[in-house]
């Protein structure tokens, strides 16, 4: 249902009728929508009488090649012979979403590499690659729950700022044009990436302070007319969205998520979406840290870069600890920070190239290294099998000691045969894990 319920409804029933999804979801979705005769309640239509489908349309559109690719062999078995069904929820069509989501997320991660080895020497940047890779929030969506739209946007970030990092000298036209589309692009797959748009906010103010101090009005117009076409870009690449929008609330605005006027612009919660031991962004995992203090030490060298991408993360901090449900409600550490994978990358880089030449003994350095991103892959691995697996709640805050205790001791002992289960009858797993976490069964008790 949700992000991936647009390509399905397109591609099989050639229109927006979410109704197939909402009845194929998960119990927990379905649980408050769909009553005891399995009819879908009244109150989950709008005014234009779609279902309530306020999740995002840029992930399916990612999705869609590899869904084309899975009808045609769909049709092309069952012209065969074999009987699979040609829904869109059979096992064909959840394998191609799900290794897309995973290719995807891959590229990103490619992209954020390329981006810093631009400024870093490649072990560091390649080290800071495989950090944030293995030990932040990133792997639960690329490969736990594929279904989300958190990879798409790790990609379409890294992909907008490593375009408009190579394009930085100097653009052309066409150049401009590509970038606006790419940013609406981002937008598409996650309404708050427009953030990320305060990177050439940031780029064109300092070009326009440099141009009317020194009175050349002729750049400044030429300047404006290249915005002026980064945003028409940008807008017309949202033309998916403001249509999905149109299509299910008859507003191009609406975006169906609590709207800004309810959210805590006075009172934000920035220490708990940071430290808080329900989704802590920086104590779930830790990796982030060094990360954050390595963007310091990248803007002392590039402000307009660094300090734009610092401008941004604390601009989205700031929205994200507002909002209603700042926690992620069943989130793996905030993963709502994931669309910041490229970001973390530049930093983590910046920050081990500048304890590198420290030390100044490249073979200490890369030992220590490795070592430290070894023992937070480590932790962070132990951490999602007990997330994943109800060992601590998905929901709420955890209890520390209880996490540390099976962190040491129990995920040891349980890692070899979850990881089986996990691989061999990943199915049934997860319909236990969903069983648990609707029956409030996620106690926080140590399993024996």
């Amino acid at each position: 249902m949700g992000y991936y319920a647009y390509v399905r409804s397109l591609l099989i029933d050639h229109s927006l009728n979410f109704e197939p999804d909402w009845l194929h979801a998960n119990p927990s979705f379905t649980e408050g929508r769909i009553d005891s005769q399995g009819r879908i309640l009244a109150t989950e239509y709008t005014v234009t009488g779609h279902l309530d489908n306020h999740f995002s349309v840029g992930s399916s559109m990612l999705w869609s090649p590899s869904m084309l690719v899975a009808h045609g062999l769909v049709k092309a078995a069952d012209w065969l012979g074999f009987n699979v069904a040609a829904d869109g929820f059979s096992r064909p069509y959840r394998v191609a979403m799900a290794a897309s989501t995973a290719f995807y997320g891959f590229v990103g991660l490619l992209l954020a590499f390329d981006l810093a080895k631009q400024y870093f020497e490649e072990t560091w940047a390649f080290l800071a690659t495989l950090a944030i890779w293995f030990a932040s929030s990133l792997p639960v969506y690329m490969y736990f729950n594929p279904s989300w739209s958190h990879a798409h946007s790790a990609f379409a970030v890294s992909l907008f700022l490593w375009y408009w990092n190579r394009t930085r000298a100097e653009r052309t036209w066409p150049q401009w044009a590509a970038l606006g589309a790419l940013g609406g692009l981002m937008i598409d797959i996650y309404y708050l990436n427009a953030i990320f748009l305060l990177v050439v906010g940031w780029e064109g103010a300092s070009i326009y302070n440099r141009l009317l101090h020194s009175g050349d009005r002729k750049h400044v117009l030429s300047h404006l007319r290249e915005h002026a076409l980064f945003a028409f870009m940008a807008t017309l690449a949202l033309a998916p969205t403001l249509t999905t929008r149109w299509v299910i609330y008859g507003n191009i605005f609406a975006s169906g998520y609590p709207p800004f006027n309810t959210w805590t612009w006075t009172t934000p919660k920035i220490l708990a979406v940071l430290f808080s031991a329900d989704h802590g962004m920086l104590t779930w995992t830790p990796v982030l840290l060094p990360a954050l203090i390595g963007l310091i030490c990248f803007s002392r060298n590039d402000l307009l870069f660094g300090g734009s991408l610092i401008l941004a993360f604390l601009v989205y901090l700031y929205c994200i600890a507002s909002f209603t449900n700042w926690d992620g409600l069943s989130s793996f550490g905030n993963r709502f920070f994931v669309s910041f994978t490229p970001v973390f990358v530049i930093g983590l880089a910046a920050l081990l190239d500048n304890l590198a030449k420290r030390i100044r003994n490249p073979a200490r350095a890369l030992m220590l290294t490795g070592l430290s991103i070894a023992a937070l892959v480590a932790w962070n691995f132990g951490l999602m099998l007990q997330w994943g697996t109800q060992m601590i709640p998905a929901r709420g805050a955890i209890s520390w000691p209880v996490m540390i205790e099976n962190q040491i001791i129990v995920v040891p002992k349980r890692v070899v045969n979850d990881l089986s289960a996990y691989f061999a009858n990943r199915g049934l797993m997860m319909e236990q894990i969903e069983e648990r976490d609707r029956g409030g069964q996620g106690q926080e008790q140590p399993a024996n």
